[in-house]
């Protein structure tokens, strides 16, 4: 349970006229349990298929410009499997990280009804954010994008079009990290290529066969194709071979740098128990920490395995809220302050209709 500073009391109010039962009122249908949480942000669509074309366009060179033209059979049926299953498996963590709630806190729940039901005792207060109308439990953030509180926010992500929460948070990781691994790995492929290329064939095979191609022009060379070089680059002519390879190494070194950084600040947080708007807005804010080891197999879904790695296991269902997960306890500066706050809410809960909310 977070503790609240005292001097957070003054923005505390105690009339019942401040809740607006009126403007909180729980949406009349709620959705089903499974329904598909999707974001309709033109921006985050907009990202989310840029990503996709951008990882498919790796695909199609990778496969049609370096691998399926190459005569080494082995290394290409290799580099092709391992380069289509981290693709697939970066893909597939991105839906997931698109489809999955993160985190998001009923909407219009903060009705004068709920909050009485959480029988509030001297020294407790509950956050109600005015923009959803929602009671905000602990380490609870609201987005603008989403139009929700979402638990364990540490950011809105356009890329994959959804905040980045308590509940897509692994399938974040694994997005950033596999993308990273098929950029790193993209990469080698491309230098490789590009070493066995001016070696062989454009500096030496290319201008031989295009001279004796010229020379040996005959009729019954017209009624057949011409054989090539058995050491050619590409089925694409070098120059379009050479610009597809620039735009490859472009697109995997800044991918391989943004997700790597993104990869390493999302271990960070998760190891250090601190989303990162928590660091910015909360950073001398006192509150219990998780364990790194005990908050990484939260994040990940229990002990260590493969399902860590892979992007269909589910995580553990997480438990609804209990009353007192809606609830904060209120820290006081110094004994006299508490005893006064005390007395103070004691007086308060005399009156049926008294409720402590922080408008956040």
């Amino acid at each position: 349970m977070m503790l609240i500073p005292a001097h957070h009391f003054r923005d505390i109010e105690r009339k019942p006229e401040y809740l607006q039962p009126e403007k909180c009122v729980p949406p009349p249908h709620p959705s089903p349990v499974g329904t598909m949480w999707f974001i309709r942000d033109g921006c985050g669509i907009a990202c989310a298929v840029v990503t996709w074309f951008l990882v498919l366009y790796a695909e199609f060179v990778v496969l049609f410009v370096m691998l399926i033209p190459s005569r080494d059979y082995v290394y290409s049926i290799i580099n092709g499997i391992m380069f289509n299953l981290l693709a697939f498996l970066a893909l597939a963590s991105h839906c997931r990280a698109m489809l999955t709630d993160p985190g998001a806190v009923p909407k219009g729940n903060a009705t004068k009804e709920f909050i009485e039901s959480l029988q509030l005792k001297p020294g407790q207060v509950v956050y109600k954010c005015p923009k959803c109308c929602s009671i905000k439990p602990d380490r609870a953030h609201h987005c603008s994008v989403c139009k929700r509180c979402i638990r364990k926010m540490d950011h809105h992500c356009p890329w994959v079009n959804n905040c980045v929460g308590e509940n897509n948070q692994k399938y974040f990781v694994l997005f950033t990290m596999y993308i990273a691994l098929i950029s790193l790995h993209a990469l080698i492929m491309v230098g490789f290529h590009f070493l066995h290329c001016f070696e062989e064939d454009w500096t030496t095979h290319g201008p031989i066969r295009e001279e004796t191609a010229e020379a040996q022009i005959s009729l019954h060379e017209k009624k057949q194709p011409l054989k090539v070089s058995s050491t050619e680059c590409s089925s694409f002519s070098p120059p379009t071979t050479v610009i597809l390879l620039i735009l490859l190494c472009f697109e995997g070194l800044l991918f391989l740098i943004f997700t790597s950084v993104m990869f390493g600040t999302q271990v960070h947080s998760i190891c250090t128990d601190e989303t990162g708007i928590e660091r910015l807005k909360r950073k001398h804010q006192p509150r219990e920490r998780t364990s790194s080891w005990k908050s990484v197999k939260e994040t990940f879904g229990g002990d260590f395995s493969l399902n860590w790695f892979n992007p269909f296991s589910g995580l553990r269902h997480p438990k609804p809220l209990s009353d007192s997960g809606w609830v904060r306890q209120v820290a006081s500066l110094s004994d006299t302050e508490n005893t006064e706050t005390t007395e103070e809410h004691s007086e308060q809960r005399k009156d049926e209709d008294s409720v402590e909310v922080i408008d956040e």
